[in-house]
């Protein structure tokens, strides 16, 4: 019987999300799953948790922990943890407004991250396989979508080409970001109410230069060659329909940089 993780109340990014959904709210369905007999887990965590430095990368490792802590406890209880890259929607933001005619925006020269999108409909499938593959039991599983790893310059670009339009960007230094988080961390100290601001900009900051791609251990760089492709659905596609229908229905949270 699978357990998929579940949330008590909206996850909004705050610090106190992180432990009350990633940590807290999974540990109690991973429980209820165990007191109705479950055998087997599928957690939904995420790529980032290699390199945690965000309160809520934290939070998901520590339940990692109690996953695997239970199955050395009960050998006939196995798990899966799925660890997938960026999803489509989250690098969708910016298609209305290049679609109105503004610029790309991105930071540094668009090439300090890179990432392997996937779609919601592949990472569902490849969770369903984690339930009956006997290959994909307690184990790590970072999984991509299919094709090349991508910078957000490419995916820029690949943006004004399905466009037909010449590309247009800005290029915001990402010291202005380093700058805002120190700010805002001084700030916090006095004025505890910040501490959630200060922890949106870290979350940005993490996104707009850590890759979301396996990270090598032996190199200590992320790896498009190290991080697993699945599924058939491409960013290319994802960025035509949005182009013709919009974003309605895939709402990012408030800790999205665009």
């Amino acid at each position: 019987m699978p357990a998929a993780e579940e949330e008590e109340e909206e996850r909004l990014g705050f610090c106190s999300d992180s432990w009350r959904v990633d940590y807290r709210a999974t540990l109690h369905t991973l429980q209820a799953a165990r007191g109705l007999g479950a055998a087997h887990f599928v957690l939904l965590s995420a790529v980032c948790v290699q390199k945690p430095l965000l309160e809520f990368q934290r939070a998901k490792l520590r339940f990692e922990d109690e996953l695997a802590a239970e199955a050395s406890r009960d050998p006939s209880f196995t798990y899966s943890i799925v660890r997938p890259t960026a999803f489509f929607k989250s690098l969708g933001g910016q298609v209305d407004t290049v679609k109105n005619g503004q610029p790309y925006v991105m930071f540094g020269d668009g090439k300090l991250c890179a990432c392997k999108p996937i779609s919601e409909e592949d990472l569902a499938a490849y969770i369903a396989d984690c339930i009956f593959d006997e290959d994909k039991a307690n184990k790590i599983l970072p999984i991509g979508g299919p094709g090349k790893a991508l910078t957000p310059l490419e995916q820029g670009e690949m943006l004004f080409r399905l466009l037909g339009r010449e590309p247009k960007f800005i290029k915001v230094p990402i010291q202005i970001m380093d700058a805002a988080i120190w700010v805002l961390d001084g700030l916090a100290k006095v004025f505890p109410g910040l501490e959630d601001a200060a922890e949106f900009g870290k979350i940005g900051r993490y996104y707009a230069s850590e890759s979301m791609l396996v990270l090598d251990p032996e190199t200590g760089e992320y790896s498009d060659e190290k991080t697993p492709s699945y599924g058939n659905d491409t960013l290319e596609q994802f960025f035509e329909r949005v182009i013709r229908e919009g974003m309605a229905g895939q709402e990012l949270g408030e800790q999205t940089i665009f």
